[in-house]
């Protein structure tokens, strides 16, 4: 049996979201026994330059939810990236996988000789499904969320890689 693009995008997202709920909960524990403000973890970054906490959360969502739904032919959900708590970033992924779980398999599935439009700042590119999904969707996804991971691990919330990971299924 062959993998599908269904089981190749729509599970690994709605696993990993699931995995940074459990995350986002032990950063909001953390900063309570630590008695801080939840809050300041949002603009966390590991350099100047690069995108704090919040827009890592944001850009995982929008890499799933675009991703998805170009493969899908559909549009996707339009979110404002306004989050300033834990908890809307908490319903941001919840709207998220949602969303992701909404697509039928039967309209993702086949995507792989589609041709896909990509908007890019220096313009629109043009790639098949199948590169599109392995060579751009996952690894930015896996990109901004491995940064929240570390952010918070920087951050001294108690993360490890079974948490990262989430449970075997």
């Amino acid at each position: 049996m062959s993998i599908s693009m269904h089981s190749a995008s729509v599970p690994i997202f709605v696993r990993m979201f699931n995995n940074l709920l459990t995350w986002l909960d032990k950063a909001e524990a953390h900063a309570a026994a630590k008695k801080f403000e939840p809050t300041v973890l949002l603009g966390a970054r590991l350099a100047p330059d690069m995108l704090p906490f919040t827009k890592q959360i944001q850009i995982a969502s929008d890499a799933a939810k675009f991703g998805v739904a170009r493969l899908a032919g559909i549009e996707a959900p339009k979110f404002e990236d306004n989050e300033a708590t834990l908890d809307e970033l908490r319903e941001r992924i919840r709207k998220t996988i949602a969303f992701v779980e909404s697509v039928p398999a039967d309209k993702i599935n086949g995507s792989e000789d589609h041709d896909i439009t990509v908007p890019r700042r220096d313009g629109p590119i043009v790639v098949k499904g199948e590169p599109y999904l392995k060579n751009f969707v996952l690894p930015n996804f896996f990109f901004h969320v491995t940064t929240a991971y570390a952010l918070l691990r920087h951050n001294g919330v108690d993360l490890g890689k079974s948490d990262y990971l989430g449970p075997l299924k």
